[in-house]
């Protein structure tokens, strides 16, 4: 019998460059790691309102023109990236929650069952799911689109070919909004504080922020190598 698949849980903001950044190391991880490893996906509201957290807290560093300067400063290390010259400054979205919720909606629909959850190829690995959230990092951070407009949401749900009345039904019935809420509470359980964050070891191991793939591999290796029972060293 197979031993059941470690958690690990991942939280984002779709509009934190180091997330968008950090994309290939999880994507690594899950091509290494497939047959020991569950990832889930939580999201939290770091852009919740970027008038406010850039609007006005960048205003004495100049506001949005700045933190496109410094979000190209973070990319310039990493040429796989590609970023629009007018990030931030070109239809800028309000929040980063319209975003999540449409997420929410269709991981709903993953759990249902409505969507298969399945590895693609011509996805580069992706599920429907992970390659949704992809999109809407690339919509951002690659064209400049205001993702916190919901027709551009649905314009990538539709072109992905997922299932918009379906979509459009857990928005309205508030399923996808209980379930960010849910996430804001995992956030607040785990004491998570930015994105990303990977938590593992049911909550033992936290990893913040800018972690080299190397760091999350010895971490991820320790906790499978470990015995099922051990003594405690307590």
């Amino acid at each position: 019998m197979n031993s059941p698949r470690l958690r690990i849980h991942y939280f984002t903001d779709v509009l934190c460059v180091w997330a968008y950044m950090a994309q290939v190391r999880l994507d690594e991880l899950i091509k290494n790691y497939a047959d020991d490893i569950e990832i889930s996906y939580h999201f939290m509201p770091i852009f919740a309102c970027t008038e406010h957290r850039i609007g006005e807290g960048w205003k004495d560093k100049g506001g949005y023109a700045a933190f496109s300067r410094h979000t190209q400063d973070v990319c310039a290390a990493y040429p796989y990236l590609k970023l629009h010259k007018k990030v931030w400054q070109l239809h800028t979205p309000k929040t980063s929650a319209t975003s999540h919720l449409f997420i929410k909606a269709i991981q709903c629909l993953v759990d249902r069952g409505v969507i298969k959850n399945e590895p693609q190829a011509d996805l580069q690995g992706r599920t429907l799911f992970e390659e949704y959230v992809w999109q809407v990092r690339l919509a951002f951070f690659q064209d400049a689109k205001d993702i916190g407009n919901k027709t551009v949401l649905m314009d990538i749900a539709t072109t992905l070919q997922l299932p918009v009345v379906e979509i459009a039904r857990a928005l309205d019935d508030g399923t996808a909004l209980a379930a960010l809420f849910r996430d804001i509470e995992l956030r607040d359980e785990f004491r998570v504080e930015g994105s990303p964050t990977y938590i593992l070891n049911e909550g033992r191991q936290k990893l913040y922020g800018n972690v080299g793939y190397r760091i999350i591999e010895a971490n991820l290796q320790e906790i499978l190598k470990q015995p099922k029972v051990e003594a405690s060293w307590c």
